[in-house]
């Protein structure tokens, strides 16, 4: 008769399963926040303050590589020297990094 009280009712943790499962769910979504979705937040908004700052006669990269020297710049797009006199207008989300 002991053993069966020692071994406790049958049913008696049905709530902590599901208490147990929702903190289980809120550590990971917290961890996926701190590791994955503010950095790439602090990415996005670094580039945006970067992208803005852009100037004339600034010398960028873009992304395909193409270095030179900003001639203009319009709304959404930026005119680069890239040498001889040669003018390429390119968007301004293809910058990739500005050379100081």
């Amino acid at each position: 008769m002991n053993i069966l009280f020692a071994m406790g009712q049958p049913g008696g943790e049905g709530g902590t399963g599901l208490e147990g499962t929702l903190i289980m769910f809120g550590a990971i979504f917290l961890i996926f926040y701190f590791m994955i979705i503010r950095p790439q937040q602090k990415r996005t908004k670094e580039r945006q303050r970067m992208l803005e700052a852009v100037q004339k006669g600034d010398k960028i990269i873009t992304n395909g590589g193409i270095h030179g020297t900003v001639a203009g710049i319009e709304d959404k797009t930026v005119l680069l020297d890239v040498g001889n006199n040669v003018k390429l207008k390119v968007q301004r989300e293809a910058i990739m990094t500005i050379v100081r």
